[in-house]
């Protein structure tokens, strides 16, 4: 298996923020990839069909994932994941993002104009390459269509991604000028979730990468890195996001 992210072609930079490639041609048993919260909606392809929950489809965007959840693939397949940007969902497709939120849907359900028949030609690609380029063309097309602008919330969910202190929400309401109602609601309305979720998703992520670059089971540093009031109340918010432990995800990838 071949597993490598990729940088975003300048063309699309402004609502991908980066691109995951899985090559794996020799699948003995079923690959399962685990869907875990980070904040990004995600543009989701594989050459052969993934199951997430009672759905199989080839092409699924995904809205913000609170609850964790998993993609099973059975047979050989190249993935292509294209994390987006918080504010996409609203930005290129024009959806609201609190119906996708926790709720993946197959790409082929939004109208066709959103679609262009962008999987048979991904499942007739010859190559990786190829492959990029046409979700690279697809997105590109889509934003020459924007019609919803969203620079409030972009400019909050770049400040809150930096540094998800617990105070960010109220320094972003100062700064913007806005009653905590009209916060909340924009929130829920183009990213899917409420700003105090969104906050703790972003840190958790932050915690998440760090424990994923260190692979190591003293959990002290990135706790108190991370924001967390003690070791107690990290597990406790990895627990909810991922149904697991620092130390039993750490073990995990370890299992033959």
């Amino acid at each position: 298996m071949n597993a490598y992210y990729l940088k975003p072609a300048d063309k699309v930079s402004e609502y991908v923020q980066e691109i995951l490639v899985i090559e794996n041609h020799w699948v003995a048993v079923p690959f399962v990839l685990p869907l875990f919260a980070n904040g990004t909606p995600t543009l989701l392809f594989q050459t052969a069909k993934g199951r997430i929950k009672n759905s199989s489809n080839y092409l699924t965007l995904f809205g913000q994932t609170i609850f964790p959840d998993r993609l099973i693939i059975n047979d050989n397949f190249t993935l292509v994941a294209y994390f987006l940007k918080p504010h996409a969902l609203v930005s290129l497709f024009g959806i609201s993002a609190q119906e996708l939120t926790n709720n993946p849907i197959d790409l082929n359900l939004l109208s066709h104009c959103k679609t262009a028949n962008i999987q048979e030609q991904l499942l007739n690609a010859t190559s990786t390459t190829q492959m990029l380029a046409l979700l690279n063309d697809y997105l590109f097309n889509l934003s020459t269509k924007i019609k919803v602008a969203t620079p409030l919330v972009k400019y909050a969910t770049n400040k809150i991604v930096q540094n998800p202190h617990y105070k960010i929400l109220r320094e972003m309401q100062n700064e913007l000028c806005i009653t905590e109602r009209t916060f909340q609601r924009m929130f829920e309305r183009d990213i899917g979730t409420s700003p105090n979720q969104y906050r703790r998703i972003c840190q958790f992520n932050n915690a998440f990468q760090q424990l994923n670059r260190k692979r190591t089971k003293n959990l002290t540093e990135i706790t108190f890195q991370n924001g967390y009031a003690d070791q107690s109340h990290f597990i406790r918010t990895f627990r909810e996001f991922t149904n697991l432990t620092p130390t039993e995800y750490l073990n995990y990838g370890t299992r033959t």
